[in-house]
């Protein structure tokens, strides 16, 4: 267990508590709307665990790294750029994957350009909803600024990160 758990943990005890404070019968709420929610989502967070799976046993570790590792820290940034513009599937799908490839050594520049871009520019969400609704004019002026920060966003992200894991001095 890590301090997200404990956090995670802490945060739903006081909602809880607070929740019973105001009326007890919203615990009950919170736990039907819990089970309709997970009803919802069972089926893409048990595939996206599953894909996180298949990679961890497919793609060497050694190929994962040599393509998205530190060392060459902007190739990785491009590739990962591309396949987070590229991979179909929502939070329950990336999220998992990118703890697996995260487990497996590939740095941190990468991840974060690859959930930038995947997070930022969805085509299917753009010619499905987006362009239809609001327009081509619109759809455009948002995708060309999207598109291009996720490179930034690695660079940025693995000098942070890479100042942040530092160990203290002393």
């Amino acid at each position: 267990m890590d301090v997200s758990f404990f956090v995670l943990l802490g945060l739903t005890l006081g909602l809880a508590a607070f929740a019973a404070f105001q009326d007890a019968r919203l615990l009950g709420e919170a736990a039907r709307a819990t089970g309709r929610l997970l009803r919802s989502v069972w089926v893409e967070l048990a595939l996206g665990f599953m894909l996180a799976g298949l990679v961890d046993v497919l793609v060497p570790t050694a190929q994962l790294v040599k393509w998205l590792g530190a060392e060459r820290a902007g190739r990785g940034i491009l590739v990962a750029w591309g396949a987070g513009l590229l991979i179909p599937g929502g939070p329950y799908v990336l999220f998992p994957l990118m703890a697996s490839l995260f487990g497996k050594g590939v740095a941190a520049g990468p991840l974060i350009a690859l959930i930038s871009a995947k997070t930022l520019v969805s085509p299917i969400r753009m010619l499905t909803y987006e362009a239809p609704l609001l327009g081509w004019p619109m759809t455009l002026a948002r995708f060309v600024p999207g598109v291009l920060v996720p490179p930034l966003l690695g660079v940025v992200g693995q000098w942070l990160f890479d100042l942040l894991s530092r160990p203290a001095p002393g």
